[in-house]
């Protein structure tokens, strides 16, 4: 993991919880329960040059696959 995806992955964290107004302790839990923080790791190249809104956008759509029910 570079040095640069731990801030990335907090303030992904904060924004999702800021958008679902969640804490960000159960930001977190819910990223990692329904498999969001391993798809920002993985495609961290990826997603961090895009903007927070498409960001979280594709979160929510990973974790409504992996059981998420927050829309």
């Amino acid at each position: 993991m570079s040095k640069y995806e731990i801030p990335f992955l907090t303030a992904c964290i904060h924004a999702f919880g800021k958008r679902f107004a969640m804490t960000r302790q159960a930001a977190f839990q819910y990223l990692h329960k329904h498999k969001g923080l391993s798809f920002l790791i993985e495609f961290y190249d990826v997603e961090h040059l895009q903007s927070m809104d498409e960001t979280i956008d594709d979160l929510l759509i990973i974790c409504q696959k992996n059981g998420g029910t927050l829309s």
